[in-house]
């Protein structure tokens, strides 16, 4: 089978490269032509695991190919990926011009019949305006060419993306045809052979489905957040409280861990955006309009623990931070919580020295030179008067506390502080190693 996916960010380059595993011959496209060159050669834009690998022998073994023009290659495919980014606009919504771009393409160059399906997180109602642009692109050559148009939103964990797409546990495709219906559960298929995960729906499900779903995971994280905090007050340990109700079947365990606030290209988009959706019919969703409220402050807690701490005082203090990535196993800042807690010291005239194992690139283009940098989590709290870490990485799981100590900046009977913003050293051993420990609801 021959498909053409649009747009190589992370959603399209893992879906190309996946479908290219498992033996379709897949054309990726991108209007970067820097970036289009780079991927021929083998360089992935992205850090996530085995990515790279996997592009390199599939690239080699001619089933994975890159190309700037769709119209190109159109004749050649079956299906087309629609992968392209859906940014935030300044009200929430989400800006909706690169599909748009996608579709106009489609209608002008296709020839037969196509499948169009849609993989970028979109609004319910952007498969009709994708079907009507390609239709008045048609009709607008005298041509009656038939095509079809289906939702297949991505669920994919960065950090896990490859084993989330090889694997589902769903794949969920709206249709509203039983040719579009054909094609998908047959290029489908070799990823379900050992049980049917397709879930087939009409296309508005479809495109709600995943909204839904990281609305409700960025739920479950600021509910617990939200009950952290309050532990904090009454002098509760979340980790039990968690414990407690997540033995309930009905409630389970996973997203019940806190920490110090979600981030990434997909929880605070698609929050906005389902929001933006409810607004425009006149609708208000008050849940996750608290969701994103609390998840703001919960960015903020670890400078404000940081603030009491020191009593204010806080011009001329060095803070180590560990953890730049908004989650361990990728080099993805957006959003990320460590970029409001430097914002927060660096106005404070605190010099923030950082460490993470991959996204230290990214932070450089991102801030430049406004933090000191640092080559592993002992350099960073060298002369450092706190350290707090943001992101759970495996390495950052258990320090020479010694080593720590001795690094950082300390007075004679003074304890340096440390926050752990994930949760995942012990306060016991901890404060035997000669450190004032806080963490979030213990």
């Amino acid at each position: 089978m021959n498909i053409a996916i649009v747009g190589t960010g992370y959603v399209g380059l893992v879906t190309g490269t996946c479908f290219a595993d498992m033996g379709m011959n897949v054309t990726c496209i991108d209007v970067d032509t820097n970036k289009i060159e780079a991927l021929r050669k083998g360089v992935v834009p992205i850090y996530e695991p085995g990515l790279d690998t996997l592009v390199a022998k599939n690239n080699k073994a001619g089933r994975l190919r890159f190309s700037t023009r769709l119209e190109e290659i159109i004749d050649d495919v079956q299906i087309i990926f629609s992968a392209v980014g859906t940014p935030p606009d300044e009200d929430g919504s989400a800006d909706l011009r690169y599909v748009a771009e996608v579709a106009h393409t489609i209608g002008r160059s296709m020839n037969d019949y196509k499948l169009v399906v849609t993989k970028s997180t979109v609004p319910v109602g952007t498969a009709e305006m994708v079907r009507s642009i390609i239709a008045e692109e048609i009709k607008s050559r005298g041509l009656d060419i038939a095509f079809d148009v289906a939702s297949n939103p991505e669920f994919l964990k960065e950090g896990a993306a490859i084993k989330d797409f090889m694997s589902p546990d769903r794949v969920v495709v709206g249709v509203d045809s039983e040719r579009a219906r054909s094609l998908m559960r047959k290029l489908y298929r070799p990823f379900l052979v050992s049980s049917d995960r397709l879930l087939f729906t009409d296309i508005p499900s479809a495109e709600m489905i995943k909204y839904a779903a990281n609305a409700m995971l960025a739920t479950r994280i600021s509910f617990m957040n939200d009950i952290a905090n309050l532990c904090d007050l009454v002098g509760a340990n979340v980790n039990m409280v968690r414990k407690g109700i997540g033995s309930d079947a009905r409630i389970g365990t996973k997203f019940l861990y806190p920490g110090c606030g979600y981030g990434g290209s997909c929880f605070p988009k698609d929050v906005k955006a389902i929001i933006r959706t409810a607004s425009q019919h006149n609708y208000r969703m008050r849940v996750l309009e608290a969701v994103e409220e609390v998840n703001a402050l919960q960015k903020q807690l670890l400078f404000k623990k940081l603030s009491d701490h020191f009593a204010g005082r806080l011009q001329g203090l060095t803070v180590a931070l560990w953890g730049l990535a908004f989650k361990p196993e990728t080099d993805d800042m957006r959003e990320a919580p460590a970029l409001e807690l430097i914002s927060l010291m660096k106005k404070a005239g605190i010099t923030v020295k950082v460490y993470d194992p991959v996204a230290m690139d990214e932070c450089r283009r991102r801030l430049e030179d406004t933090v000191e940098y640092a080559c592993d989590i002992y350099d960073a709290a060298l002369d450092a008067d706190a350290v707090m870490l943001v992101t759970e990485w495996k390495e950052f799981r258990m320090p020479s506390w010694g080593a720590v100590r001795k690094a950082m900046r300390t007075s004679p009977g003074v304890n340096p502080p440390v926050f752990d913003g994930r949760n995942i050293y012990d306060r016991a051993e901890l404060q035997q190693s000669g450190f004032t420990y806080y963490g979030l609801g213990k």
